[in-house]
């Protein structure tokens, strides 16, 4: 299998588990957060629903910069906007990837404010990020869930929640 591959295989198989967790979203505590420090609910869910757009970014770009380009979330209102934001973002994400090449990936890539560089590596390592970016945030979406009881999904095999 090629790095593309891998990668590919890797985003599909996320996405399953992603979707589990997105759709248990309740829209009514949207503006939910466990601690005045934390994301509200719709930041953490949306944030999560727009990753893999960030290996779209990686891809067709060589660097980000939040001073001259701040980020901005897409407005949802909607559980179903949610789900679909996140397959805008995973289809993007898998087009990017099946039409790309390996010498792209080796390619650099920056993520900056301004003058001040906050990352730069390849644009293989940039994927990486946002795949664990994905990972660490739908892990924080799972802590949001629990506090406020809401079944959890299993994520590598079954939850407190499921059924052995």
């Amino acid at each position: 299998m090629t790095v593309i591959e891998l990668m590919l295989e890797e985003l599909q198989q996320e996405a399953k588990t992603t979707r589990k967790m997105l759709s248990r979203v309740p829209v009514d505590k949207f503006d939910w957060k466990p601690h005045p420090k934390s994301m509200s609910l719709k930041s953490l869910a949306t944030h999560i629903a727009e990753l893999p757009a960030w290996i779209t970014l990686a891809l067709n770009t060589d660097e980000l910069d939040f001073e001259s380009s701040p980020y901005r979330p897409t407005p949802v209102g909607t559980n179903n906007e949610l789900m679909e934001l996140h397959e805008t973002s995973l289809a993007s994400a898998i087009n990017g990837l099946q039409a790309t090449n390996e010498q792209t990936l080796d390619k650099p890539w920056t993520l900056r404010m301004g003058s001040k560089i906050l990352s730069s590596s390849t644009k293989l390592d940039t994927i990486r990020m946002s795949q664990s970016q994905t990972i660490h945030h739908r892990a924080q979406l799972g802590v949001y869930l629990r506090l406020l009881d809401i079944p959890i999904p299993g994520s590598y095999g079954p939850s407190a929640d499921e059924a052995f």
